[in-house]
């Protein structure tokens, strides 16, 4: 998107889901929403500095202050994206034996099972924050990453297979503090994993040279 563009609120049906009500999901996408207004927000302001090619001494700090803000309204604009996207009500625990997923999973923990604990222990820890499984596009092999706010700990260049929110907003009207793992429960009852599958696709000549290998 260039400066002079604007980003779209992606419209998501999730009525319906096992352990996540539908009152969660309407303030959760609501939030969601305010993610989208500030990013486009903060581009344009950042646009405005811009226009008359350079940044000066005296504007430093506030495009500094904007460029650092933008980070965080659009990772977490973005990883809403990806979260309601892997949701879907009748979603299954498991993928598919077989799957895409599933062999990568298992060729990277050994057995999905053991992919699934340390995916869910990620989510358990102290803190705010999203639990995601990425792929390495070079390796074909998965991993568990925890990742601060928004913004903070992604890994360049990997791609995100699944994401769970695990900001206390996910869950709190639900599921008491001391209860986040019932919501990771949950979040694996309602998991679309043909929308992870697609995410796979993207890398499917490194997931095919793991295999292989």
């Amino acid at each position: 998107m260039t400066m002079g563009g604007s980003y779209d609120v992606k419209p998501f049906n999730l009525h319906g889901l096992v352990g996540i009500s539908d009152r969660t999901l309407e303030m959760h996408i609501k939030l969601y929403e305010g993610y989208v207004k500030a990013a486009n927000q903060l581009t344009a302001q950042i646009g405005e500095m811009l226009k008359d090619g350079r940044i000066d001494q005296e504007e430093m700090p506030a495009y500094s202050e904007l460029s650092r803000r933008l980070g965080f309204e659009y990772n977490g604009m973005v990883l809403h994206e990806y979260y309601f996207e892997n949701l879907h009500k009748g979603g299954a625990k498991k993928p598919d034996q077989g799957s895409a997923f599933m062999r990568a999973a298992e060729d990277s923990f050994g057995t999905y099972d053991m992919w699934k604990l340390d995916f869910s222990s990620v989510g358990k820890m102290r803190g705010v924050g999203w639990a995601i499984c990425y792929l390495n596009p070079r390796s074909g092999r998965l991993s568990n990453h925890w990742i601060s706010l928004h913004e903070n700990g992604n890994i360049a260049g990997f791609i995100p297979a699944l994401v769970m929110d695990v900001w206390e907003h996910a869950y709190l009207l639900d599921y008491k503090p001391s209860e986040r793992a019932s919501y990771i429960e949950a979040f694996f009852a309602n998991i679309d994993w043909k929308s992870v599958e697609k995410r796979l696709q993207l890398c499917e000549p490194a997931l095919m040279e793991a295999a292989r290998g």
